[in-house]
C-alpha cells in the first residue's frame, strides 16, 4: 500500500502540531505576511510574546487543502498550541481581546505570568 501524496501531508501537519508548542499554519511568514489575517495573528503572537512555528501554505496548494482537511477549518490562518486547534484570525483576536489566550497560553505552560 503506497502513501499518497495527502496522507504525507496529513502525517506532516500532525507531526509538526505535535513537536511544536505553537504552530501557526497562515499565508506567507511570520517575518512578512501575506495577507492581514495572517499578519494579525502574528501581531498577536508577538505582543503577547509567544515563540511559535509558522508554516507558509502558499509554498504547497496540497499543504493548503491538507490543513483545512486535517482541522476542518475552511479558511486560513490556522492556530494550533500544544497540538490542540484553536482557531482562526476571528476567534484568536477575540481570545486576545478577552485575556483568555494569554491565560491558555500561561495554563499550557508556553509562557509564565
Amino acid at each position: 500500500m503506497s502513501i499518497t501524496q495527502d496522507d504525507y501531508l496529513l502525517k506532516q501537519i500532525e507531526k509538526d502540531v505535535k513537536e511544536n508548542d505553537v504552530v501557526l499554519y497562515m499565508k506567507g511568514t511570520k517575518d512578512y505576511p501575506q495577507c492581514g489575517f495572517s499578519l494579525a495573528v502574528v501581531s498577536i503572537l508577538q505582543k503577547i510574546g509567544v515563540k511559535f512555528k509558522d508554516v507558509n501554505i502558499l509554498e504547497d496548494q496540497g499543504l493548503r487543502e491538507a490543513i483545512k482537511k486535517f482541522s476542518e477549518w475552511p479558511t486560513i490562518p490556522q492556530l494550533y498550541i500544544k497540538g490542540e486547534f484553536i482557531g482562526g484570525c476571528d476567534i484568536t483576536k477575540e481570545m486576545y481581546e478577552k485575556g483568555e489566550l494569554k491565560n491558555l497560553f500561561i495554563n499550557k505552560g508556553i509562557i509564565s505570568e
